[in-house]
């Protein structure tokens, strides 16, 4: 028996997040559900994918991992093709590696980073036809500078709750990196941390846009993550300008990148 890792992107518009949802009262269409089904054409291999985190409706993936087990004696050079063949368009697995049985798309992973993109209508000549499901347009004007100065008020240790939605776990995490990068009219949220809770990135989002509204200055997101007041944060951004970038089976520090 061998495990195979895998690396997929996926266009998540019209998927109802990663998961397959076994207790839905309709069939709903799940990134698990569709590689799931690709794998079970495979001979010798066991249909079951695990994955390094669980992305909800309507989230993108550039790099999620994810693992099986498998009989086969396919070389794993020929796997990503062996599935696309038999993957809808909108699932791609980029790349394949064998690993040893010990390794667990979500219980070896170090960290996972998210970039979140939004572009500002106002300074854009570009049409928002296009992109209208993979970014969100902001139609306001926004204080980039307050906004860039709030995102590491983000970073460390420490209780999250006022950023969690219908969260029954421990809302402790630790954030790595939060930094917001500018690059015209476009803006991209780059986010690293142990683990996430439920919608916590859109929350983020959401608050720094309330600092760049000038409803909250940066110095405020420090009292309010110590609040722990899911009301006194900004709503939880949409789920279409979000993209799971990387999952991390290293510690994050290790790499001379992770310090920029």
């Amino acid at each position: 028996m061998r495990r195979i890792k895998l690396t997929l992107e996926f266009d998540g518009t019209d998927f109802f997040g990663w998961q397959v949802q076994a207790g839905a009262a309709h069939p709903v269409r799940t990134v698990q559900g569709v590689l799931e089904a690709a794998l079970a054409t495979l001979p010798g291999a066991r249909p079951k994918a695990h994955a390094a985190g669980r992305t909800d409706a309507g989230v993108h993936a550039l790099a999620m991992v994810a693992h099986y087990d498998t009989d086969d004696r396919i070389p794993v050079a020929k796997v990503p093709a062996a599935l696309n063949a038999r993957l809808p368009p909108d699932v791609r697995v980029l790349h394949a590696e064998e690993v040893p049985r010990s390794f667990e798309a979500q219980f070896s992973c170090c960290y996972r980073r998210y970039l979140y993109r939004m572009r500002l209508l106002r300074a854009s000549r570009a049409g928002s036809a296009l992109e209208r499901r993979r970014v969100l347009f902001v139609p306001g004007a926004l204080d980039l500078e307050a906004m860039q100065r709030a995102a590491p008020r983000f970073e460390g240790t420490r209780d999250f709750a006022a950023l969690a939605t219908q969260e029954s776990r421990t809302t402790v995490r630790t954030v790595y990196r939060c930094r917001l990068g500018a690059a015209g009219p476009d803006l991209t949220l780059d986010i690293a941390a142990d683990g996430f809770l439920r919608n916590m990135v859109r929350a983020v989002v959401g608050t720094l846009l309330w600092v760049g509204e000038g409803k909250l200055a940066p110095e405020d997101v420090s009292a309010l993550l110590a609040a722990r007041d899911r009301r006194r944060a900004g709503p939880n951004a949409p789920p279409h300008g979000l993209y799971f970038a990387e999952a991390g089976y290293e510690p994050w520090g290790t790499r001379a990148e992770d310090a920029e």
